[in-house]
């Protein structure tokens, strides 16, 4: 499903339901992971990378973009079988791409665990290939572990949740190794900060990083405040 810039006012409208609709299935409050498990692999830069997919990377982008500790995050595809796909060919599902961001963070700063938090925080992880109005497997919801210990993380903090019925339905989160990543187009990157008028990034975009903004009030940058 292609997003573009100008929707007629029923897609709005179905947008506008289909937000609702999915804030009212994140049912109680997410809580916190339990572990804390330290992250034993860094970069030569004391820097993590975390690769996430929870729908639509505008989205994902757009709210860790304005986390602290976060330094940079870049829209692309993992876990498919097509080398160096496009965004139109992975839109068009048959790569088997996810949309996905990578994102570098300060360890020092902002945990692995934490990280997960604002990510179980930001999408609706029950929807098998779905968020919202976006449909396909190119929309699912995705952690793409670099080390055992993210696996470990990750795993740990799903159970951690189904065990405490935060949503009414069950998780369907992948947690795979991560393969290839590819950058997607230039004009995918920082798209919210450079679009918020366009009525994607208003409609769906904006709700969000409203939502993470309260939530995660003392976690956000300076910048963003």
């Amino acid at each position: 499903m292609f997003r573009i810039a100008k929707l007629s006012p029923f897609v709005i409208i179905a947008l506008i339901v289909s937000f609702t609709a999915s804030c009212a299935s994140d049912g109680k409050e997410v809580p916190k992971p339990n572990s804390t498990i330290s992250e034993s692999r860094m970069t030569t830069n004391d820097r993590e990378i975390a690769y996430l997919a929870g729908g639509c990377y505008w989205c994902i982008e757009a709210v860790f973009q304005r986390l602290e500790g976060v330094d940079t995050v870049e829209s692309g595809f993992t876990g498919g079988t097509v080398k160096n796909p496009s965004y139109k060919s992975v839109c068009e599902g048959t790569t088997g791409h996810a949309e996905v961001c990578k994102i570098t963070f300060d360890p020092k700063v902002i945990s692995f665990e934490e990280m997960l938090h604002v990510f179980f925080s930001a999408h609706d992880p029950t929807t098998l290939n779905r968020q919202g109005n976006d449909i396909g497997t190119q929309y699912r919801s995705a952690i793409f572990y670099t080390s055992d210990s993210q696996k470990e993380i990750a795993t740990s903090y799903i159970k951690q949740l189904a065990d405490s019925k935060t949503w009414s339905d069950s998780i369907v989160t992948e947690v795979s190794p991560l393969t290839e990543f590819y950058v997607a187009e230039d004009y995918h990157q920082n798209y919210y900060n450079q679009n918020e008028s366009q009525s994607y990034c208003a409609f769906v975009v904006r709700p969000k990083v409203e939502k993470f903004m309260k939530k995660f009030s003392n976690q956000v940058k300076k910048e963003y405040k």
